[in-house]
């Protein structure tokens, strides 16, 4: 396999012509004002080691790749009880659709839809009231970081703005699968949603996937068949709607946010963050997919 740099800095130049393309998430005005030119990506490799490119140490806004770190705590705290509130199924619908809902008694399809992560915030809310804060805490710890940061104004727009998730924390609520107060726990996801951290701080804090649970200094975060299970969340749900087309063309469990950023992880290998804020019609980044393709094919590296 060619020298991991060389093939970052490769991926970098061939999707420069294509710098731009996509729609930024202009629903939060924070994120609409983000260039939709931004390229980095990450990878920090099993024996520790970090290869980046263009715009890896730029702090961005990681939206729902907070789910994977809040669905962490809460496997933490209730281990396999959790899925007694949510599934484990792709939905088939938009991240933030309310339509199964109803139909399913307010039990959500997994945890990196909108409605799953309430949930999982809601359970993670009953054993720490300080959900908002221990969320930060843990992507500090894992990436290794002390600049990861809620984005204040990111939070209140999303508050300001986020009629949807409050409808649906409601909805939920009336079903009785919520069971906290709706407010705290509204607040802490759009504050989890808002953190910021740079390529280089998420490939490092999701290094855990690669590596059977252990962190970067060999602390237990997950067990190892917890980790696997979580690496199969993110492979079949973790990239919105369009799982089928991420295990086709990449091979790699993903989990991806609004802002533009992608999270994924090789087991065994590596684990790597590619943010291009241009998103697809799913909500996925345009060039994060195509840059984690060439990755794949580049060094013909999948779970596959």
């Amino acid at each position: 396999m060619r020298d991991l740099q060389v093939i970052l800095d490769d991926i970098h130049q061939q999707l420069q012509p294509f710098l731009g393309e996509g729609k930024v998430a202009n629903y939060i005005p924070q994120l609409g004002d983000v260039s939709p030119k931004k390229f980095g990506i990450a990878i920090r490799a099993s024996d520790g080691k970090m290869f980046s490119t263009g715009d890896a140490q730029e702090a961005f806004s990681i939206q729902s790749i907070s789910k994977l770190f809040t669905l962490t705590l809460a496997l933490q705290a209730h281990g396999d009880r959790l899925w007694h509130r949510v599934g484990r199924e792709s939905s088939g619908n938009p991240f933030n659709s309310l339509v199964q809902l109803e139909k399913e008694d307010g039990v959500p399809r997994n945890p990196f839809i909108n409605a799953g992560a309430l949930i999982v915030t809601d359970a993670l809310y009953q054993t720490d009231k300080n959900a908002k804060d221990v969320v930060l805490d843990l992507v500090r710890r894992l990436g290794r970081s002390s600049t990861a940061a809620f984005d204040v104004e990111v939070a209140q727009s999303e508050r300001t703005h986020g009629y949807r998730n409050l409808a649906m924390a409601n909805f939920m609520k009336s079903f009785g699968t919520i069971h906290s107060d709706v407010d705290p726990i509204v607040d802490a996801y759009f504050h989890h949603c808002s953190i910021a951290m740079s390529c280089e701080e998420l490939a490092t804090a999701c290094s855990f996937l690669a590596a059977e649970g252990l962190d970067t200094e060999g602390n237990r975060v997950l067990s190892a068949s917890q980790t696997k299970k979580v690496n199969a969340l993110m492979l079949t749900c973790g990239t919105y709607d369009a799982a089928g087309e991420f295990a086709y063309r990449v091979g790699l469990p993903c989990k991806s946010g609004v802002g533009g950023g992608i999270v994924a992880s090789m087991p065994g290998e590596f684990s790597l963050c590619v943010w291009a804020p241009g998103l697809d019609s799913n909500g996925n980044s345009l060039l994060g997919l195509k840059a984690l393709e060439l990755l794949t094919t580049e060094t013909g590296i999948s779970i596959f």
